[in-house]
C-alpha cells in the first residue's frame, strides 16, 4: 500500500505532477467536487495543530469525501497505552486513508506498515513532515516560476526543524539549488542533513548572520524556536527570539524575494512585515491545502494497487542501538531495534534515521 512518510519516496517526477494536478485544482476546482465522495479520511493526531489538521480536512471536504478521527492523544485510546501499531490496523477498519501527526520520530511509519490503507505523515516528532514541503513546493512555484537555480535561506531551528529538514531534501534535486544555513550554533542543521548534501554537492554556506546573509537569497524560509522540543527550558529562553525578521531587514533584500514560514510564527517575524508583498506565508498555507488534495488523490488511486510499499531493511546491520530519545522505539518496545548502512557508511536507526551506537 502506497504511503508518504519522507518527502524523498516521491519522485521529483511525481513532486512536478502533484504540483501540476494542485494548479489544475486552483483552475478547476469544479472538476475535483466530487472526486473523494464516498472515501473517508482519518486525521490521527497525536498532537495539537491548526493549520496541518485543519488543511487536510478541508482537502478532503472540497474532494466531495468524509473525515473522522481525533484532534489529540487524549481524546484516543493512545491515552490508554494502546500502540500506534495497533491504531494504525483499527482505524483501517474505518477509512480508506489516513493523514497522522505523531510527537515521535518514526511513528508515521509504523503506522504505515500495520495499516492496511495509506498513510499520510502529517509531522513525526523532529523528523519529516513531507506534506508542509508540498505546500513549500507549490508556492515556489507559483512565487518564483520554478524550482531551479534557487538560493534558499533557512533560518532559525535548524536542528529539530523537521519541515526544514524535508525542504532541503526535496529542493537538493533540482538544478542549481544553493542553501544559507542560518541559525545560532546550538540549533545548526544535524550532521546527517549535511552529509547528505555533501554526497549530492550540493553547495551550502552556515552562518549565524541573517543580515548578512539576506541580499543573496531568492527565497528565505524563516522557522520558530520550538518550545515544545526543548529537554532544557532555560536554553529556550535563551534562544528563542535569536532571529526576527523586520521591515529594516527586508529592505536589503532583493525586490522579488520571498518569505516562507510553515507556521505558527510567534516572534520570529514582525507583524509589519505581513503588507510587503514578498510575504508569502499565508499564501503558502493555502497552498497546503491544494497539495493535500492533490496528494490523497494519488494516494487513493494507487491503493488499487494492494502492493506493500513501506518497509524495513531485511538484513539491517546488527549488534547497534538507537539512543534517540524521540525515537518511537524508545516508548513501543514491541518494536524491534532495526538499522540499515546509509550511503556515507553510517549506521542508522530505520525508525527515526539518527545515528545509531555499538552496544
Amino acid at each position: 500500500m502506497r504511503s508518504l512518510i519522507d518527502i524523498l519516496d516521491l519522485s521529483v517526477q511525481e513532486l512536478d505532477g502533484l504540483t501540476d494536478t494542485a494548479l489544475d485544482i486552483i483552475d478547476h476546482p469544479e472538476k475535483y467536487a466530487r472526486a473523494c465522495e464516498g472515501k473517508k479520511l482519518a486525521t490521527l493526531f497525536f498532537e495539537p495543530s491548526t493549520r496541518t489538521r485543519l488543511s487536510f480536512e478541508a482537502a478532503m471536504y472540497e474532494l466531495g469525501g468524509h473525515v473522522i478521527g481525533f484532534s489529540e492523544a487524549a481524546s484516543s485510546s493512545a491515552s490508554k497505552g494502546e500502540s500506534v501499531a495497533d491504531t494504525a490496523k483499527i482505524v483501517s477498519c474505518y477509512a480508506d486513508i489516513i493523514a497522522m501527526r505523531h510527537p515521535r520520530d518514526g511513528a508515521a511509519l509504523v503506522a504505515a506498515l500495520n495499516a492496511s490503507i495509506p498513510v499520510i505523515n502529517g509531522g513525526d516528532g523532529g523528523h519529516c513532515h513531507p506534506t508542509q514541503t508540498l505546500a513549500d513546493l507549490l508556492t515556489i512555484r507559483r512565487e518564483m516560476g520554478r524550482f531551479d537555480h534557487l538560493t534558499i535561506g533557512v533560518c532559525g531551528d535548524l536542528k529539530y526543524g523537521r519541515t526544514v529538514h524535508s525542504l532541503v531534501g526535496a529542493m537538493s534535486r533540482y538544478e542549481g539549488t544553493r542553501f544559507v544555513l542560518i541559525s545560532p550554533e546550538e540549533l545548526r542543521m544535524p550532521d546527517y542533513v549535511l552529509r547528505a548534501m555533501d554526497e549530492q554537492g550540493i553547495p551550502y554556506t552556515e552562518t549565524a548572520d541573517l543580515d548578512g546573509a539576506i541580499p543573496q537569497l531568492d527565497i528565505l524560509y524563516m522557522t520558530r524556536i520550538q518550545r515544545e522540543r526543548f529537554a532544557d527550558p532555560a536554553q529556550y529562553e535563551r534562544l528563542k527570539d535569536s532571529y526576527v525578521l523586520t521591515p529594516a531587514l527586508m529592505a536589503g533584500a532583493k525586490a522579488d524575494m520571498a518569505v516562507l514560514h510553515p507556521l505558527p510564527r510567534v516572534n520570529e517575524i514582525a507583524v509589519a512585515v505581513d503588507a510587503d508583498p514578498r510575504a508569502a506565508y499565508f499564501r503558502q498555507a493555502l497552498n497546503g491545502k491544494y497539495m493535500r488534495m492533490a496528494l490523497i488523490l494519488k494516494l487513493l488511486d494507487a491503493a488499487k494497487d494492494p502492493a506493500p510499499q513501506a518497509s524495513l531493511p531485511a538484513d539491517g546491520p546488527s549488534g547497534w542501538r538507537c539512543h534517540n530519545r524521540r525515537c518511537i522505539c524508545q516508548t513501543e518496545q514491541e518494536l524491534p531495534q532495526t538499522f540499515y548502512r546509509a550511503g556515507d557508511g553510517v549506521v542508522r536507526c530505520a525508525w527515526c534515521d539518527a545515528v545509531a551506537e555499538r552496544e
